[in-house]
C-alpha cells in the first residue's frame, strides 16, 4: 500500500479523521497529505524534539504545540504518542470592556500524532468524532506499521 492510500484509507477513509500527513521519524519529508493539510517544518520539529525530551514535563506538555497554524493544548506525551485538543483564544474584553485578559477555551477537535521506528502520523479529528474513536484508529495504523518494520 502506499503511504498516500495510508492517509486516504486507513487515516481519513474511516471517517474518524479529517486530516492527516505521514512524515519520516525526522520530519525531513513528508510522504503522503490530505489536500491542504500544511504541517510547518517548525512545527513537526517541535514534536519530533518531544520524544527525546527526558523532563519530568516535556516542554511540549507545559506549551502545548501548533499543527497547521493551530494550537493545541497537550492531553498526553510520551515516547510513542501525542495528544492535543485545540485551544481557541477569546479576550475578555469581548465580553466586558471592563476586563481584557484572555480566556483560552478548549476545543473538541483534537490531534493525534504517533511516531513508529520509521515514519510519524499527524492526524486531526473534527468536533464530530470522539476522541477515542480517532486515537484507536491512529494508533492502529502505528501499531500495524511497526509490526511491519515501519
Amino acid at each position: 500500500m502506499s503511504w498516500q492510500a495510508y492517509v486516504d484509507t486507513s487515516l481519513v477513509g474511516t471517517g474518524n479523521l479529517d486530516r492527516a500527513a505521514i512524515f519520516n521519524t525526522h520530519g525531513t519529508s513528508v510522504w503522503a497529505s490530505t489536500h491542504g493539510f500544511a504541517v510547518s517544518p517548525a512545527e513537526i520539529k517541535e514534536v519530533i524534539d518531544s520524544y527525546s525530551d527526558t523532563s519530568d514535563v516535556k516542554k511540549i506538555q507545559s506549551g502545548g504545540f501548533r499543527v497547521a497554524g493551530e494550537k493545541y493544548m497537550t492531553i498526553k506525551a510520551d515516547e510513542k504518542s501525542v495528544y492535543g485538543k485545540k485551544v481557541h483564544y477569546r479576550s475578555n474584553s469581548q465580553i466586558t470592556a471592563a476586563k481584557s485578559e484572555l480566556i483560552i477555551l478548549q476545543g473538541k477537535e483534537g490531534i493525534v500524532i504517533v511516531k513508529t521506528q520509521q515514519a510519524i502520523l499527524v492526524a486531526h479529528y473534527p468536533e464530530t468524532v470522539q476522541p477515542g474513536q480517532a486515537t484507536n484508529t491512529v494508533e492502529q495504523l502505528g501499531d500495524y506499521l511497526i509490526g511491519v518494520g515501519y
